[in-house]
């Protein structure tokens, strides 16, 4: 993939732009927090593995993880298997749990956008500027959102807005994605519709469109499949 200042883009590029988009850094590369554009500051997990369709990994580690355990952290990933399948765990996932105590965590797949990608519905860009113009029944919640989600795409039914994508972490050169859809109306190709209409969007802003979900939202891997995204890597967080 050829990036907007035409640069040849690795899947190892993109799970650096990925890994960057999702959480805030200290000066040494250490996560401190989730990088949502809103205001409030929610904690890194302990623990980043991203793992490319090259055979390159990317760890990361929070603040606060001894430098004894990364060591040991460390060894560990260089040993892990080019994935085949986003559902399938790390090779030293029981390892990395219990060294980190962990309680729980999040693996699935990442996507880059296509550059031809296009919306086959109808959308609209919905702004803090054009926000009341529009129903918000069962998002009301936007309204609090939409000064720091730009761009923020919206399919509607009338005046009633049904599905949006929005940017949900945000860096310089990238965007990840946001996707709601409102439970009556999935199942009629909205959201791949939005989905392609922010990735419009977010490149004509300069940037780079990013795509994850989790291992088991089928629904959005068929987002993912309808709009012919390409798959770079799995990601992997211990909280």
């Amino acid at each position: 993939m050829i990036d907007q200042e035409g640069i040849q883009l690795s899947a190892h590029n993109l799970m650096e732009l990925h890994v960057e988009s999702l959480f805030s850094h200290d000066q040494n590369k250490r996560l401190r927090t989730i990088n949502e554009p809103w205001p409030g500051e929610a904690a890194a997990p302990k623990f980043f593995l991203g793992r490319t369709i090259e055979g390159t990994n990317i760890c990361r580690f929070r603040y606060d993880v001894p430098a004894v355990l990364i060591e040991k952290l460390e060894r560990l990933s260089v040993d892990e298997l080019i994935p085949r399948d986003f559902h399938t765990k790390p090779k030293h996932f029981e390892e990395y749990m219990k060294l980190l105590e962990g309680e729980r965590f999040t693996m699935g797949p990442c996507y880059l956008i296509p550059n031809e990608v296009t919306p086959e519905l109808k959308v609209v860009s919905i702004t803090p500027e054009n926000i009341t113009d529009y129903l918000l029944d069962g998002f009301e919640w936007l309204t609090s959102e939409i000064d720091y989600v730009q761009p923020c795409i919206a399919l509607l039914e009338g005046r009633r807005v049904v599905s949006i994508c929005r940017s949900v972490r945000i860096t310089s050169r990238a965007h990840e994605a946001g996707l709601e859809t409102l439970t009556g109306f999935r199942g009629r190709g909205y959201a791949a519709a939005v989905v392609a209409g922010w990735a419009v969007a977010v490149r004509e802003l300069g940037n780079i469109p990013l795509y994850s979900t989790f291992w088991d939202n089928i629904a959005s891997q068929s987002v993912a499949r309808k709009l012919g995204m390409r798959f770079y890597a799995v990601n992997f967080t211990i909280m």
